[in-house]
Protein backbone atom coordinates (compact mmCIF):
# COMPACT_ATOMS: atom_id res chain seq x y z
CA UNK A 1 0.00 0.00 0.00
CA UNK A 2 2.77 2.29 1.02
CA UNK A 3 4.86 1.78 -2.06
CA UNK A 4 1.99 1.99 -4.98
CA UNK A 5 2.05 5.72 -5.37
CA UNK A 6 6.35 5.29 -6.45
CA UNK A 7 5.58 2.33 -8.59
CA UNK A 8 2.47 4.26 -10.72
CA UNK A 9 4.66 7.10 -10.71
CA UNK A 10 7.93 5.16 -11.76
CA UNK A 11 5.86 2.96 -14.51
CA UNK A 12 4.79 6.91 -15.85
CA UNK A 13 8.22 7.90 -16.16
CA UNK A 14 9.09 4.66 -17.60
CA UNK A 15 6.34 5.10 -19.91
CA UNK A 16 7.40 8.69 -20.67
CA UNK A 17 11.03 8.12 -21.17
CA UNK A 18 10.88 5.35 -24.24
CA UNK A 19 8.13 7.07 -26.13
CA UNK A 20 10.45 10.00 -26.18
CA UNK A 21 12.72 9.74 -29.03
CA UNK A 22 15.55 12.41 -28.27
CA UNK A 23 17.15 13.69 -31.31
CA UNK A 24 15.68 11.87 -33.71
CA UNK A 25 14.96 13.51 -37.22
CA UNK A 26 11.45 12.94 -39.14
CA UNK A 27 11.78 10.41 -41.65
CA UNK A 28 11.48 12.98 -45.07
CA UNK A 29 14.78 15.04 -43.53
CA UNK A 30 17.42 13.96 -45.67
CA UNK A 31 20.76 14.56 -45.19
CA UNK A 32 21.76 16.87 -47.55
CA UNK A 33 25.27 15.41 -48.34
CA UNK A 34 23.32 12.17 -49.23
CA UNK A 35 21.17 14.14 -51.42
CA UNK A 36 24.14 16.06 -52.61
CA UNK A 37 26.16 12.67 -53.65
CA UNK A 38 22.83 10.97 -55.11
CA UNK A 39 22.78 14.05 -57.49
CA UNK A 40 26.87 13.43 -58.42
CA UNK A 41 25.39 9.49 -59.16
CA UNK A 42 23.11 10.37 -61.16
CA UNK A 43 25.25 12.44 -63.13
CA UNK A 44 27.77 9.25 -63.66
CA UNK A 45 24.36 6.95 -64.72
CA UNK A 46 23.39 9.46 -67.47
CA UNK A 47 27.19 8.76 -68.69
CA UNK A 48 27.28 5.59 -68.41
CA UNK A 49 29.67 5.37 -65.56
CA UNK A 50 27.99 2.75 -63.52
CA UNK A 51 30.93 1.56 -61.14
CA UNK A 52 31.72 5.73 -60.24
CA UNK A 53 27.49 5.96 -59.51
CA UNK A 54 27.20 2.67 -57.74
CA UNK A 55 30.24 3.90 -55.57
CA UNK A 56 28.25 7.44 -54.90
CA UNK A 57 25.29 5.52 -54.19
CA UNK A 58 26.99 3.68 -51.41
CA UNK A 59 28.36 6.21 -50.01
CA UNK A 60 25.07 8.14 -50.07
CA UNK A 61 23.51 5.51 -48.26
CA UNK A 62 25.83 5.09 -45.44
CA UNK A 63 25.15 8.61 -45.10
CA UNK A 64 21.76 8.62 -44.47
CA UNK A 65 20.19 4.74 -45.31
CA UNK A 66 16.78 6.63 -45.61
CA UNK A 67 17.40 8.10 -48.88
CA UNK A 68 14.98 6.62 -50.94
CA UNK A 69 16.31 8.00 -53.80
CA UNK A 70 19.73 7.03 -53.80
CA UNK A 71 18.05 3.43 -53.44
CA UNK A 72 16.12 3.88 -56.73
CA UNK A 73 18.79 4.99 -58.13
CA UNK A 74 21.06 2.12 -56.87
CA UNK A 75 18.39 -0.25 -58.31
CA UNK A 76 18.52 1.48 -61.66
CA UNK A 77 22.49 1.72 -61.95
CA UNK A 78 21.98 -2.67 -60.85
CA UNK A 79 19.85 -3.36 -63.67
CA UNK A 80 21.56 -1.46 -66.19
CA UNK A 81 24.25 -3.68 -65.21
CA UNK A 82 22.45 -6.81 -65.77
CA UNK A 83 21.23 -7.52 -62.24
CA UNK A 84 18.01 -7.31 -62.20
CA UNK A 85 18.05 -9.62 -59.01
CA UNK A 86 19.96 -7.10 -57.16
CA UNK A 87 17.73 -4.28 -58.64
CA UNK A 88 14.77 -6.28 -56.95
CA UNK A 89 16.40 -5.55 -53.99
CA UNK A 90 17.31 -2.33 -53.70
CA UNK A 91 13.51 -1.72 -55.10
CA UNK A 92 11.76 -3.36 -52.41
CA UNK A 93 14.11 -1.41 -50.04
CA UNK A 94 12.97 1.68 -51.05
CA UNK A 95 9.11 0.26 -50.87
CA UNK A 96 9.99 -0.47 -47.56
CA UNK A 97 10.32 3.61 -46.56
CA UNK A 98 7.56 4.29 -48.94
CA UNK A 99 5.09 1.69 -49.78
CA UNK A 100 3.42 4.35 -52.48
CA UNK A 101 6.02 4.89 -54.85
CA UNK A 102 4.87 4.40 -58.01
CA UNK A 103 8.64 5.16 -59.87
CA UNK A 104 9.84 2.19 -57.35
CA UNK A 105 6.96 -0.02 -58.26
CA UNK A 106 7.25 0.46 -61.34
CA UNK A 107 10.76 0.13 -61.81
CA UNK A 108 10.83 -2.97 -59.63
CA UNK A 109 7.98 -4.13 -62.60
CA UNK A 110 10.41 -3.71 -65.08
CA UNK A 111 12.95 -5.17 -63.42
CA UNK A 112 10.77 -8.46 -62.80
CA UNK A 113 10.11 -8.96 -66.10
CA UNK A 114 13.92 -8.80 -67.10
CA UNK A 115 14.56 -12.07 -64.37
CA UNK A 116 11.21 -13.39 -66.02
CA UNK A 117 8.27 -12.74 -63.54
CA UNK A 118 5.93 -11.17 -65.39
CA UNK A 119 3.07 -12.24 -63.16
CA UNK A 120 4.69 -10.49 -59.83
CA UNK A 121 5.16 -7.94 -62.63
CA UNK A 122 1.41 -7.53 -64.01
CA UNK A 123 0.78 -7.39 -59.44
CA UNK A 124 2.95 -4.34 -59.63
CA UNK A 125 1.16 -2.37 -62.44
CA UNK A 126 -2.12 -3.05 -60.85
CA UNK A 127 -0.52 -1.63 -57.71
CA UNK A 128 0.35 1.35 -59.98
CA UNK A 129 -2.83 1.79 -61.43
CA UNK A 130 -4.99 1.81 -58.38
CA UNK A 131 -2.67 4.42 -56.67
CA UNK A 132 -2.48 7.05 -59.59
CA UNK A 133 -5.68 9.34 -60.69
CA UNK A 134 -4.98 9.47 -63.83
CA UNK A 135 -2.87 7.59 -66.42
CA UNK A 136 0.43 7.57 -65.17
CA UNK A 137 3.70 7.58 -67.37
CA UNK A 138 5.05 4.69 -65.08
CA UNK A 139 2.05 2.95 -65.16
CA UNK A 140 2.20 3.18 -69.18
CA UNK A 141 5.98 2.32 -69.39
CA UNK A 142 5.35 -0.63 -67.22
CA UNK A 143 2.88 -1.76 -69.20
CA UNK A 144 4.77 -1.73 -72.39
CA UNK A 145 7.50 -3.78 -70.84
CA UNK A 146 5.00 -6.50 -69.80
CA UNK A 147 3.97 -6.42 -72.95
CA UNK A 148 7.22 -7.26 -74.87
CA UNK A 149 7.92 -9.73 -72.35
CA UNK A 150 11.10 -10.89 -70.57
CA UNK A 151 14.60 -11.25 -72.72
CA UNK A 152 15.01 -14.10 -74.97
CA UNK A 153 17.50 -15.68 -73.17
CA UNK A 154 14.78 -15.78 -69.87
CA UNK A 155 12.04 -17.21 -72.37
CA UNK A 156 14.70 -19.67 -74.16
CA UNK A 157 15.98 -20.67 -70.57
CA UNK A 158 12.02 -21.57 -69.24
CA UNK A 159 11.15 -23.23 -72.80
CA UNK A 160 14.06 -25.66 -73.22
CA UNK A 161 14.04 -29.30 -72.09
CA UNK A 162 16.02 -30.14 -69.67
CA UNK A 163 18.68 -32.94 -70.49
CA UNK A 164 19.29 -35.67 -68.28
CA UNK A 165 22.45 -37.46 -68.38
Amino acid sequence: MRLTPYAIAGALILATVSSVGHGQRADADIDPRSTALAVQAEGHLAAGRLEAANDALETALAVDPRNRGALVLLARTASRGGLPGKAIRFYREALLIEPNDTIALSGQGEALVQKGAVVKARENLARIRTLCVAACPEAVRLAAVIERGPPAVVQSAAVAPKVMN
